[in-house]
């Protein structure tokens, strides 16, 4: 079986090399491999960087999200993706979620689900495990601030009223957002969600504290219960 020969990079019009075509065109014009290739710098033996990256994306279904979950050792299993590509292309992924980070926190106020799901999503939308958040607000659903409560399954002990009310108080909060991710993407409330959220509903009336919604988070969508009436 005759091995089909790469086609170098190099070999392409100018205008069609990743490094070219942003310099001539912008970072816009450039597809999700082309700037995977120009993290990666180089390809293996038998892929330039763009068939390479190419290659990686399509394992992770062409899901920046997907992408974004794998760890440097999942990246360095590829032939011709050593530790220091690995690095690169979780550095460059990190980036992304940062500035989504950052947009975020330009919107203080909470005017609806949304506004909440886009304060949080880039903590949550690529996790493996679950995590549990809140965002405190004033009386007029300005940010005060958002805090992680706890990581594994949903329970009594990771979503402790104690502390989350405690912490409530401490920043003055008049309202809370519930907040927690589904790593299977599954947006349904499981009973522990619904019991969780009955709960502190209950302990937040006796300290006049409001929880104004309870989001479940997936990799690109939420569930709001207060959209869906049932808060």
């Amino acid at each position: 079986m005759t091995m089909m020969k790469k086609t170098s990079i190099k070999e392409w019009e100018e205008s069609d090399r990743p490094r070219e075509k942003l310099l001539e065109q912008g970072a816009s014009a450039l597809s999700i491999a082309e700037l995977m290739a120009i993290l990666m710098g180089s390809g293996n033996a038998r892929e330039n960087a763009v068939e390479l990256a190419r290659r990686i994306l399509h394992d992770a279904n062409d899901n920046l999200v997907e992408l974004s979950r794998k760890s440097i050792s999942e990246f360095t299993v590829y032939n011709g993706v050593g530790p220091a590509k690995a690095v690169s292309i979780v550095a460059g992924l990190e980036l992304g979620k940062r500035r989504m980070r950052a947009e975020a926190l330009k919107k203080k106020k909470i005017s609806s689900s949304r506004d909440a799901f886009e304060l949080l999503r880039a903590h949550l939308m690529d996790l493996r495990h679950e995590e549990f958040w809140i965002i405190l607000l004033d009386r007029a659903n300005n940010v005060l601030s958002s805090k992680i409560i706890g990581e594994g399954g949903l329970t009594g002990t990771i979503a402790d009223p104690k502390k989350i009310f405690r912490i409530a108080l401490e920043n003055g909060a008049c309202g809370i957002i519930l907040c927690h991710n589904h790593p299977s993407d599954n947006l349904k409330p499981s009973q522990p969600d619904i019991a969780i959220t009955k709960k502190l509903k209950d302990s937040g009336s006796i300290l006049d504290i409001t929880i104004l919604d309870h989001l479940i988070f997936g990799a690109s969508s939420y569930y709001s219960f207060a959209d869906e009436g049932i808060l």
